[in-house]
């Protein structure tokens, strides 16, 4: 039997098609991006999460000479995140990157731990997390999490 995955999301032409409230979110996202510690890739990532209680929290992508020990914008924000607001939940998260200062052409995609760690995040708050890839060229929003990782683990046991 073969089976068959699509996913569904949407691209905008600039981020003035955007509302109010996403585009201040991806504006935070490019903004924390400036001060991101990548002295070895050139490649500045930001992330911006919106909280169910309205907060938004940023964080950049933080490099190590010990390399890969360095963390990812999107882990930094999250972790980051729970560790603030425990009893709040990621609703929206916006992610830019520059390389050399420049806001990339095309939209900078989670790596694959950082998909997982979003995954957890919205699995937690038992609703759909939002993702707004910000560029140069396009905007791409992303209904859920799980479209961007619909193989997941999802056997394991989890305290309840």
């Amino acid at each position: 039997m073969k089976k068959k995955i699509t996913i569904e999301y949407q691209v905008l032409e600039s981020a003035k098609e955007l509302d109010y409230a996403d585009n201040e979110l991806l504006n935070r996202a490019i903004k924390i991006a400036d001060v991101a510690h990548s002295p070895y890739s050139q490649f500045n990532v930001g992330a911006a999460v919106r909280m169910d209680n309205g907060e938004i929290l940023a964080a950049s992508n933080q490099e190590n000479e010990a390399f890969p020990s360095g963390l990812c914008a999107e882990r930094s924000v999250i972790f980051y995140a729970f560790s603030k607001y425990p009893d709040s939940f990621i609703t929206e998260i916006a992610i830019a990157a520059k390389h050399i200062g420049t806001l990339t052409a095309e939209p900078t995609r989670p790596c694959g731990a950082c998909i997982q760690v979003m995954l957890d995040a919205e699995k937690r708050g038992k609703k759909p997390i939002r993702v707004i890839l910000g560029s140069a060229n396009k905007i791409e929003v992303i209904s859920s999490i799980r479209d961007l990782l619909p193989f997941s683990f999802e056997n394991l046991p989890l305290k309840k």
